[in-house]
């Protein structure tokens, strides 16, 4: 920013130097939280990244602790507090996040049709289950359900604002703004500068002799009060010919920076301005972009009605050498008397509550001005003139009691840190919207939040093309796709024959036996594969294998299936395990490279650990090695690449007992189920299954880098019960290598 504005920003801190791991470790949970407390530290890790191991109770993630998750995202750790149940890694890092709701799913869906949900079963390696769905799910995840606790935002900001006025006698028919504005609410249009005032105030206008080289941004669309708001800032030097542009950021009113350039001047720089710039020759050095590029990527993104918003807007469109026709300009909106400016560092403490250019940053951070002013205009139309002359900031400024004012304001951080803030209130609190993309029939609390830019679509399709387009802008977006549920009676017939199936699949025929064969002896043998539920002689059999039935003909492509799943890649099955296991394998942890996490999982009655384990591992290639190690002869345990996901696991093993059947029994496909998906024709659910999940995997390719994604499969509830969900997540390109391999 020009040191005409008086303004700072952020400059990256040089990084530590790295600290070692402690050698000994007691305990698996301890060694792997203390490495992640390290490398949660380590200044080389450029990528956001999630842990592997998560910490809940049977893999059940609550809606409260999605909403813990979101709000850390969102703010990070200086402002809101760490989720109980997983390990986000460089917050800062991550660059936007979607939440795509497949409403009308289950985790019974996902599995029912797992060899059809390819892309999502294959790229997110974190899954979880989650309870049955309460009446507003969205609510629930947001944290919006427990608004009446906090109070409507809109309070907490107007309690927020300093209280100069009763300090000081005010008369507002005299405040500068009122005399403007009036003292009623405006609208975006009048808050334009006029022609008159552009020419007045030095703003670039075509025609004028000293703009001859000046390049207009083509935006000539008619403007009204629901055009676009779009926040600009530069960043200048000194050069041989005067103030040239180094950098240049744009962010949407979403909040989301869509560009954000540093720029090569083409003249001899004489004097960096690092003081206000943040610019050094070392960071300026590999730099190719020029100018010209600047303004061709500027009119590409603006469109024909944009409105830009800036702090001494004159100077950034001089230094872009452009001319533009919309523009509010915040040190001219919050008009002050004779003719003076305030300072974009006040406004944003005294209206917003934030700080900004901070001292003991070097610089300017052009993104977090560019964001200030955009927050600065949303204010000034929400809550209108009469409010701002209210606040007196004349007084303020005059008499230096800002400071005094300033111990007034709510902190960010104790706003957040209250157990009710909802995802929305910390959005606002960064000067940001949530994007809401839902089909028109649908309904939700969120669609009259009014910190949520809500689109409604005619079809899932609609929803879709529009995702593409707006999710770029905002910096945190909700994707709906609506789906028809199934009859409750289908469901829970569906619902049985899954358990069944996975029952039989657990199932292996074995033989011949004699009939005086040791049965004591014969479940001891096939214990020490694992633990085993039931036993029957069956003396017909000659051969090892599964029982053949209609719900096992694809069993073996499942299996396949299964051991490919992202989140089994890179976990190993291990049985006979002793109690002694974890400290054997800690003490000897060097051959166990890219170890994360040991499951060991107990007896739910006696709490004793059973005699299997998990092993999950950074990569596969790891995995495999450790593998072949434990399975040596110095360790001589039985084990494989495992197949059942700990939230899948977690499900299996609490089958009721009558949905269990003796081997040999044959299985009579419910009619009502062939039928009813027969009927189901064109929207046949496992096409269904197959398509959303391909046009899903397109727009998540779509995605930038460091975006965090979750897919969430709420549950369904019927007359008959309800239906847990499934929640999937990662970061785009978090594992870029082992994704692209495993999806293409």
């Amino acid at each position: 920013m020009d040191p005409e504005r008086e303004r700072t920003g952020r400059h990256l801190k040089k990084g530590r130097k790295r600290r070692r791991a402690p050698n000994a470790l007691v305990g698996a949970a301890e060694a792997m939280r203390a490495r992640w407390d390290l490398e949660e530290r380590q200044p080389e890790a450029k990528k956001a990244r999630l842990s592997t191991i998560l910490f809940v109770e049977n893999c059940e993630v609550t809606h409260d602790q999605l909403c813990e998750l979101l709000k850390y995202a969102v703010l990070g750790k200086s402002s809101a507090p760490k989720p109980s149940w997983c390990q986000l890694f460089h917050q800062n890092h991550l660059n936007n996040v979607v939440v795509f709701v497949l409403q009308g799913m289950s985790q019974l869906h996902f599995y029912r049709f797992y060899l059809e949900f390819g892309f999502l079963r294959k790229a997110f390696r974190h899954k979880f289950r989650l309870p049955p769905p309460s009446s507003n799910f969205l609510a629930d995840i947001i944290g919006l359900q427990k608004k009446q606790t906090t109070g409507d935002l809109s309070k907490m900001v107007e309690g927020s604002l300093p209280s100069a006025s009763s300090k000081v006698s005010i008369n507002l028919q005299n405040d500068p703004i009122i005399q403007k504005y009036g003292s009623k609410k405006v609208g975006l249009t009048r808050c334009l500068l006029t022609k008159e005032e552009m020419k007045t105030f030095h703003f670039p206008l075509q025609g004028f002799p000293d703009c001859e080289s000046f390049v207009p941004t083509k935006c000539n669309g008619s403007i009204t009060d629901n055009s676009p708001l779009f926040g600009l800032d530069c960043e200048m030097c000194l050069t041989s010919k005067g103030r040239e542009l180094t950098r240049i950021s744009l962010v949407a009113e979403g909040g989301c920076c869509i560009m954000d350039e540093l720029v090569k001047p083409d003249n001899k720089i004489l004097d960096y301005l690092t003081s206000f710039s943040g610019i050094t020759k070392k960071i300026l050095n590999p730099v190719t972009t020029k100018l010209k590029d600047v303004q061709r990527h500027l009119k590409a993104l603006l469109p024909p009605d944009a409105v830009l918003v800036g702090h001494s807007l004159d100077l950034d469109l001089r230094a872009l050498k452009m001319i533009h026709p919309y523009v509010i300009d915040t040190s001219l909106l919050y008009v002050r008397e004779q003719g003076r400016r305030f300072k974009l560092k006040f406004l944003a403490k005294a209206i917003l509550g934030k700080d900004i250019q901070c001292p003991d940053r070097l610089g300017h951070d052009a993104t977090e001005d560019a964001r200030t002013t955009l927050e600065l205009a949303r204010f000034f139309l929400k809550y209108g003139p009469r409010k701002i002359a209210e606040l007196n900031l004349e007084a303020l400024a005059g008499h230096q009691e800002l400071l005094a004012a300033g111990q007034e304001l709510r902190n960010t951080a104790e706003i957040v840190h209250q157990p009710n803030t909802s995802v929305l209130e910390c959005l606002d609190l960064m000067g940001q919207k949530l994007l809401f993309l839902t089909r028109e029939a649908e309904t939700s609390e969120l669609c009259s939040a009014r910190n949520c830019q809500t689109v409604r679509c005619l079809s899932n399709k609609e929803v879709l093309e529009q995702a593409r387009v707006e999710i770029p802008l905002f910096p945190f977006s909700i994707v709906q796709f609506s789906f028809e549920p199934f009859s409750p009676n289908l469901t829970e017939e569906m619902n049985k024959r899954m358990r069944i199936k996975w029952t039989e699949m657990s199932t292996i025929y074995a033989g011949p036996f004699s009939k005086n064969c040791n049965l004591r002896a014969l479940k001891r043998l096939f214990k020490s594969f694992g633990p085993i539920r039931s036993m029957t002689l069956v003396l017909e059999t000659h051969q090892v294998q599964r029982p053949v039935t209609e719900l096992t003909l694809d069993c073996n492509t499942l299996v396949n299936e299964l051991e490919q799943d992202s989140e089994n890649r890179g976990t190993i099955y291990l049985s006979g395990v002793s109690e002694t296991f974890k400290e054997h394998l800690l003490q000897q942890s060097n051959l166990f490279l890219g170890l994360e996490a040991v499951i060991l999982p107990k007896d739910l009655k006696s709490g004793k650990q059973k005699r299997y384990c998990f092993l999950k591992f950074r990569t596969f290639g790891s995995a495999q090695r450790a593998l072949d190690i434990l399975k040596g002869k110095d360790w001589k345990l039985k084990g494989r690449h495992a197949l059942t996901p700990r939230h899948l696991h977690a499900w299996l093993r609490g089958l009721p007992p009558e949905s269990r059947r003796s081997p040999g029994v044959r299985v009579i496909p419910p009619p009502s189920e062939q039928q009813a998906l027969q009927a189901l024709k064109v929207d046949h659910p496992k096409i269904a299954a197959w398509r959303w999940g391909r046009k899903i995997g397109k727009l998540y390719h779509s995605l930038g880098p460091g975006t965090l994604c979750l897919i969430l499969l709420p549950g369904t509830k019927s007359t008959h019960g309800s239906f847990s969900g499934l929640g999937l997540m990662g970061i785009k390109d978090e594992e870029e290598s082992t994704t692209s391999n495993m999806c293409s």
